[in-house]
C-alpha cells in the first residue's frame, strides 16, 4: 500500500486527486483483468503512472477504450474514440432498421479504430449490414482489422466462406483526398449509409491543443485541412475553419452517386461547424433532408442528411 500511496500522490500532482483516484483504479484493473484479447501497454503500475504523468493519454496506457458495449484496442497514433462519437453512433443504430432481408451497405470514411462501423455491425441483426471502412493510415487499418477480429465481426475476406448470415467489415487503405480515391478505395456505390468522423479541427485550434493530444494522436486524424492539391478548390475561409474534408465528402457523394435514394449520410462536426457543413452537404451532395443532432453536452455534433 505505501507504494500505491506514492503513485497516487505522483498522479494527483499531475491531474488532480479525484481524477487520479479513478485512473489509478482503472490502471490496476487493466493489469489484473484486461478486456479479452487486449493487453495493456505497460507491465507495471509504476510504468503506467510514469507515462501518465508525462502526459500520455490514459487510453493508450490501458490499451483499450469502451465504445458502446465494445472494448476496442487503441494505440498511438490512431485517434482515440471519443464519447460524443459513441453517443451519436448508438443513436444512429437505433434510428435505422436494416435486416437480413434488406441489408445495408455501409461506408465509413476516416475510420480510425473502426469504432463506428464495428459498433453498427455489433448492434444490428446478423446479416443486416456489410461495412467498408476507409483510412489513409496503415496503423489505423491494421488496428481496425484487429478490432474486428476481437469483436467477432468477419472481415470480407472470410465472409464468403460462411453459410450463415453475418455482418461483415472490410477495411481498405486509401487517401480520401486523392484525385482517384473512388478507384483507389474500390468503392461500389450506391451505399445505404455513409458515416464519417473526419478531421475537422481548424489550424488555430489545433495549435492550442494540449501536448497530450498533439504529441500522441495522428495529426491527419485531427487537422481539418490538408496540403493535398484538391484542397485548393476549397474556399480559403472554409479551409481556415477546418471544413476541407466536408467539401470533399459532399463532392464525392454528389459526383459519384455514393448514396442511394433514401440513404443516410452522417457526419460528425466540430463546435460551430454544423450549419456550414449542412450548407456544404446540401449544395454538393444532392440531399435536401438535413437534421443536426446535439451531443449529451448540448453541442451541435452531427449533420444527418437523407436523400
Amino acid at each position: 500500500m505505501p507504494v500505491v500511496r506514492t503513485l497516487l500522490s505522483q498522479l494527483s500532482r499531475a491531474i488532480g486527486r479525484q481524477s487520479a483516484l479513478s485512473e489509478l483504479r482503472w490502471m490496476q484493473q487493466a493489469l489484473s483483468n484486461p478486456p479479452p484479447g487486449i493487453s495493456p501497454a505497460c507491465r507495471s503500475l509504476d510504468e503506467m503512472v510514469a507515462r501518465r504523468v508525462r502526459g500520455e493519454p490514459l487510453q493508450y496506457i490501458l490499451g483499450s477504450q469502451p465504445f458502446g458495449p465494445l472494448d476496442l484496442a487503441v494505440r498511438p497514433p490512431v485517434l482515440i474514440p471519443r464519447p460524443e462519437t459513441e453517443d451519436w453512433t448508438l443513436r444512429l443504430a437505433d434510428s435505422l432498421t436494416p435486416s437480413p432481408a434488406t441489408p445495408f451497405r455501409t461506408l465509413d470514411l476516416c475510420t480510425g479504430t473502426g469504432c463506428i462501423p464495428l459498433l453498427l455491425c455489433h448492434l444490428w441483426p446478423l446479416g443486416s449490414t456489410h461495412a467498408t471502412a476507409i483510412d489513409i493510415s496503415p496503423d489505423a487499418i491494421q488496428l481496425a482489422t484487429e478490432n474486428a477480429t476481437r469483436c467477432g465481426i468477419s472481415t470480407q475476406a472470410h465472409a464468403h466462406a460462411s453459410t450463415h448470415p453475418e455482418n461483415t467489415f472490410t477495411p481498405i487503405l486509401a487517401d480520401l483526398m486523392h484525385p482517384d480515391f473512388a478507384q483507389q478505395a474500390r468503392l461500389e456505390p450506391p451505399y445505404d449509409l455513409i458515416t464519417s468522423n473526419p478531421p475537422y479541427i481548424p489550424q488555430a485550434e489545433y495549435d492550442a491543443l494540449p501536448a497530450s493530444v498533439k504529441d500522441h494522436e495522428d495529426i491527419r486524424a485531427l487537422l481539418g485541412d490538408t496540403p493535398s492539391p484538391l484542397a485548393n478548390d476549397v474556399p480559403a475561409q472554409d479551409r481556415a475553419k477546418g471544413l476541407t474534408f466536408y467539401h470533399r465528402i459532399a463532392a464525392l457523394v454528389g459526383e459519384h452517386g455514393l448514396l442511394r435514394a433514401g440513404g443516410t449520410l452522417a457526419l460528425e462536426v466540430g463546435q460551430g461547424q454544423a450549419h456550414e457543413v449542412a450548407a456544404i452537404v446540401q449544395a454538393k451532395a444532392g440531399v435536401d433532408k438535413i437534421d443536426v443532432w446535439k451531443d449529451p453536452w448540448g453541442k451541435e455534433r452531427v449533420v444527418v442528411a437523407r436523400r
